[in-house]
């Protein structure tokens, strides 16, 4: 980009605005800041960077501050005042963004910002949404395995098709973007949901790193909770495979009481098979329990829709304005 594009930029509403949510990474923002820049000035069209901070302990707001200091011209910062989440750090920077795409990056590295121009590339032969999978994913078997069991399940539950869930270096046209703010969830994940969407989706491969510095925000509940999250905000799969394993125990059940009934007729009372009748209960009991579950996911999402609270809170939002 010129100084002229640059100048352009300052005045211009930008054609690309690339959204990234910021928690805890200020050992990851100087070369994001060094990479992405590079980017962005060498597109041919304006842009915009949007860092949404996530309620960071470290010093990663004062890094994103200091960063519209020297590039006003495409720097913009979402301050939040608390942690709300990946997902909803995502959400605010898709309200502030001003471009006709938007782009979406992790800041730990692990996707190339040099693989941007590739999905504004597949967005120009008129996808509305552009999706990426990992090449050579350079992460644990403790997480590439369990991501492609997930993927599977998903796709066989909620119809949405996409090759790798876990990656979010992906592109959205404004009307889909505008379609996800609109929506008003309070749990979701906004791949899928632009997936739903999406009338022209594609995706792209693209090259994947290690972690530049520091360890991933995601623990095994967050990411079971995640899961959980996109289970039962896309489907009713879950509560129908239950009722169809609770008629099975059930009929199973009659034929045990029957059979247990024959066996005291013929053969009297028994004190045998105890534990084994114990077994039994407990098996049912874990069956009604996991029954339970499966129907609180969709009662507790219904009760965060309905209480209507503020998805999140804006403190302040930096910019050269």
């Amino acid at each position: 980009m010129t100084t002229e594009t640059h100048a352009q930029t300052l005045t211009k509403t930008p054609d690309i605005s690339i959204v990234i949510p910021v928690y805890n990474e200020e050992k990851n923002l100087p070369l994001l800041f060094e990479r992405l820049t590079a980017v962005v000035d060498k597109l041919d069209r304006p842009a915009e960077i949007v860092l949404t901070d996530d309620g960071s302990k470290d010093n990663s707001l004062a890094l994103m501050k200091s960063y519209v200091e020297k590039r006003p011209d495409i720097m913009r910062v979402v301050e939040f005042d608390r942690n709300y989440g990946q997902h909803m750090a995502v959400m605010a920077g898709f309200e502030t963004a001003r471009g006709d795409i938007i782009v979406t990056l992790d800041a730990d590295l692990q996707n190339p910002p040099e693989e941007i121009p590739k999905l504004i590339a597949e967005m120009d032969a008129g996808h509305d949404v552009v999706g990426s999978y990992r090449r050579n994913r350079q992460d644990s078997v403790f997480r590439t395995l369990p991501s492609r069991i997930i993927n599977l399940i998903r796709e066989r539950i909620t119809g949405i098709k996409m090759r790798d869930q876990g990656c979010m270096l992906r592109a959205y046209r404004r009307n889909i973007v505008r379609m996800i703010v609109e929506s008003g969830e309070t749990s979701t994940f906004i791949p899928a949901l632009a997936q739903f969407y999406a009338e022209r989706p594609s995706e792209v491969e693209v090259e994947h790193a290690a972690r530049h510095a520091g360890t991933s925000n995601y623990n095994l509940y967050k990411l079971i909770r995640l899961n959980f999250d996109l289970m039962t905000g896309f489907s009713l799969v879950p509560l129908q495979v239950f009722t169809m394993v609770g008629m099975a125990v059930s009929a199973a059940s009659l034929l045990l009481v029957v059979y247990m009934f024959l066996r005291r007729i013929f053969l009297g009372p028994e004190v045998e098979g105890i534990f084994t009748l114990f077994a039994i209960l407990f098996f049912l009991l874990g069956v009604v329990i996991t029954g339970l579950g499966i129907v609180g996911e969709y009662v507790g999402r219904i009760y965060q829709q309905i209480r209507q609270r503020a998805r999140f809170r804006i403190r302040a939002i930096h910019e050269k304005n």
